[in-house]
């Protein structure tokens, strides 16, 4: 993520998306190959998914997103597909927790996520908190993240953060 700039196609979801949506069970547990699992990321919700999305790619979501299991796979196989960032009404706090150890962006905007349609393109500005829905020039405001937890996302997750400076950012 460079700049906290990130613009890609809008893929609409639902409400509670579970981490099995995300990425099935029965594949969790055969591999820890990202490259494999991301091949069958949503396939049980929207098949083909995978062989579609492109690098930069948004997903926009309702309430709940990431509910269930806590296993990082789930926000691991997005990021692997190229999703820049999950706008969502809500997120489910492990999913939440996983996806910003990870270095995946989410933002909570359920304003954006009511008048953001499948195939829109959409802006995130991550340092401004701020969502904009080119296709329809529409500007939302959403909570910027504090400033420790851009640091952790602008080097790929807190695991990266960590190997490179030694410790944590605050």
């Amino acid at each position: 993520m460079s700049e906290g700039l990130l613009k890609g196609r809008a893929w609409k979801f639902g409400d509670s998306v579970s981490t099995d949506d995300i990425i099935a069970g029965r594949y969790k547990f055969k591999t820890l190959n990202m490259k494999e699992l991301a091949k069958h990321a949503m396939e049980n919700i929207r098949p083909g998914f995978a062989d579609q999305v492109k690098p930069g790619d948004i997903m926009v979501a309702g309430w709940n997103f990431g509910c269930g299991s806590s296993r990082e796979q789930a926000p691991r196989v997005l990021k692997e597909l190229g999703i820049s960032c999950i706008i969502a009404k809500s997120f489910a706090r492990i999913f939440y927790r996983n996806s910003i150890t990870i270095g995946l962006p989410l933002i909570e905007c359920p304003e954006a996520v009511d008048r953001i349609d499948e195939g829109d393109e959409v802006e995130v500005i991550l340092d401004e908190g701020v969502v904009r829905n080119l296709s329809k020039k529409l500007e939302f405001k959403a909570k910027p993240y504090p400033d420790f937890l851009l640091k952790i996302l602008r080097e790929g997750g807190l695991i990266k953060y960590v190997k490179k400076f030694g410790r944590l950012p605050w």
